[in-house]
């Protein structure tokens, strides 16, 4: 998908999709420290499927990059993220009310 600007990007990938809330937990959760799928997963509680599932539809619209090998891949945010993380503060701010919303109230 081609998006116009960052903000029409953050808002698809966090408002706009099945499961954005739980990516906006991983990129806020990722800023404060880079961390692995494992430890994500253990962050969140949730299953180490969703996390992977969650951080490639981050790192394909370029909101977090990796390093290291294959067995303890780090992620980390990227530039873009690091840059825009008071639209993604805003957006998950007022995400929520639209999430819960569009979801007759369930998060």
């Amino acid at each position: 998908m081609s998006f116009k600007t960052p903000d029409h990007m953050f808002w698809w990938v966090i408002v706009g999709s099945k499961g954005g809330m739980m990516r906006a937990r991983m990129l806020l959760l990722l800023c404060d420290r880079p961390m692995n799928a494992n430890q994500l997963s253990e962050a969140l509680n949730v299953n180490y499927r969703t996390v992977t599932h969650h951080l490639e539809v981050l790192r394909k619209n370029y909101l977090v990059v990796t390093e290291g090998p294959k067995y303890g891949l780090m992620y980390f945010p990227s530039a873009l993220c690091v840059a825009h993380r008071e639209l993604l503060e805003k957006i998950v701010k007022e995400g929520r009310s639209a999430v819960s919303f569009k979801e007759g109230g369930k998060e």
